[in-house]
């Protein structure tokens, strides 16, 4: 039998490979890297001129044939051929046009294609992940502001689908407050993450030439270089680290869109939807439709699913360097930071906007009696009864209002008379007037003043510290912006004189 590697005529790429993998991923490299391409070339060049490993004019030579192909080169109108295997390599094509095979293949003296594309992925997620926080800081703001604004506004507060005790919009908002913040936390942990550069790394072992990967970490604006070099091309924690923030976030913020979307329907209606956020039906004119929370819910789901996929991607892999979690699977994760963009943007352009109906609350809660659990909590405080005992009297007023469709404050008095002599056995020192304070709603909110309740002083705390943690977050963005400028000055500053050196 003959050997097939000596009859083998094959001339690489197959066409169905070409057109299948590598043009997509050609495709893909000069829609999303080209800047981060250019970036690590520049910083590698720096330091190979730096650590004596080039010398001066062996890096101004490299320097101003980089410069020249990005001037020269427009990404865009670029078309693969195959006859070179990707990207990179196309960029090398043209360094050996200008300088030579030797000296253009000094660039790529101890790096490998493993720790380039592990950077290039890191600074694509860095930049994304950028976007996307200062995207959630503004919507932390506007809730923020917002129940500042509705501290003091009645809701009614649900539990499996019912109404069940009022509290404020303010309070309602506060708990969507402090979840966006654990999420904000896990986002910018993912971002320390991925804040560690994999240059250095080569292949998987290092280099035996005296690179100086802290220089490189330092020029590309990474906080400090991953330290094993294996783990810098075979880890994948900061793709799942970062995914798995995502998922989080728009699954904790699917919930309340859905409570969102119920407020606003016409049985409840205690969430008013301005027009301007109002679609009209075609057919029927008397409907307002409050489209976009349907679309904030639908991108939610969409989003959740984008960054699931990427975990289910990364699930069972080897734990090595491997296209799984490369350039493919990178593109498809970028479709999960747009529909995160458009959810965060919508979600605070829409509750900067929307108002309770005080009327409709009113209506529902005198139609469902929710201040009843006060009336039992009353009865032991100023009754000296057992909270049973209380609770057993609230119910049966509760039931007798609810059964002739009346109005606790006004005709629960009479039941709540008849129910206690009945249980207790004497009158109530309790009359009229005070019965409807204690059971009105505004009343009900008044003396939840513990802690992380809806009263006005645990209120008062309550936003003084999400403004602070505002605060925070927003001193964090900008110690990190302010460290990127600054490795983008000296870069390019570094760049620049290898230019210009003759």
């Amino acid at each position: 039998m003959s050997d097939p590697r000596h009859d083998d005529k094959s001339v690489f790429p197959d066409p169905v490979y070409k057109d299948t993998v590598l043009r997509p991923l050609f495709d893909g490299a000069k829609t999303h890297h080209v800047e981060a391409f250019g970036a690590i070339d520049r910083a590698h060049l720096v330091m190979l001129v730096e650590t004596g490993i080039l010398d001066a004019a062996q890096g101004h030579d490299i320097a101003v044939a980089l410069r020249g192909i990005a001037s020269e080169v427009d990404p865009t109108t670029l078309v693969y051929t195959g006859a070179v295997e990707d990207y990179f390599f196309l960029i090398e094509q043209h360094l050996k046009a200008r300088l030579g095979p030797d000296l253009a293949g000094r660039l790529h003296t101890a790096r490998s294609r493993n720790d380039i594309d592990h950077t290039l992925f890191k600074l694509g997620l860095k930049a994304r992940l950028d976007v996307l926080l200062a995207k959630a800081r503004a919507l932390y703001d506007v809730l923020v502001a917002t129940a500042e604004r509705d501290k003091a506004v009645l809701i009614v507060a649900y539990t499996h689908g019912q109404p069940a005790q009022p509290s404020t919009f303010g309070h309602y908002l506060g708990a969507m407050i402090e979840v966006l913040g654990r999420d904000i936390d896990r986002l910018q942990q993912a971002y320390g993450i991925v804040d560690q550069s994999p240059m250095g790394a080569a292949a998987i072992t290092t280099s035996g030439f005296p690179i100086d990967r802290e220089r490189v970490a330092e020029l590309l604006g990474f906080a400090a270089p991953l330290q094993n070099s294996y783990s810098c091309i075979a880890a994948v924690d900061y793709i799942t680290a970062t995914y798995g923030a995502i998922e989080l976030l728009f699954l904790h913020l699917g919930r309340p869109i859905q409570d969102l979307q119920v407020w606003s329907s016409f049985e409840v209606g205690q969430l008013y939807v301005p027009n301007a956020l109002v679609q009209i039906s075609s057919i029927m004119p008397q409907k307002r439709n409050p489209v976009p929370i349907e679309h904030l819910r639908l991108l939610s789901s969409q989003t959740f699913g984008r960054a699931r996929a990427m975990l289910d991607v990364m699930h069972n892999t080897p734990f090595t360097d491997m296209n799984d979690s490369e350039g493919e699977t990178q593109a498809m994760g970028y479709q999960a930071f747009d529909s995160a963009y458009r959810v965060l943007d919508l979600l605070a352009a829409v509750m900067g906007q929307v108002r309770i109906d005080p009327a409709r609350v009113a209506t529902n809660i005198r139609r469902s009696c929710i201040t009843i659990t006060e009336l039992a909590d009353s009865l032991v405080r100023q009754e000296g009864l057992s909270f049973r005992q209380g609770h057993e009297i609230a119910a049966a007023v509760a039931r007798a209002v609810v059964a002739m469709d009346g109005d606790l404050p006004v005709d629960g008095f009479a039941p709540f008379i008849t129910a206690f002599a009945q249980a207790v056995g004497r009158p109530s020192r309790i009359d009229a007037t005070r019965f409807a304070e204690l059971v009105s709603p505004e009343h009900f909110v008044a003396v939840r003043t513990r802690f992380g309740g809806p009263g006005p002083a645990p209120m008062a705390a309550a936003l003084e510290s999400y403004r602070q943690r505002s605060a925070g977050f927003a001193a964090w963005a900008a110690a990190h912006a302010t460290a990127q400028a600054q490795a983008t000055a000296e870069l390019n500053s570094r760049f620049d004189a290898l230019v210009g050196a003759a």
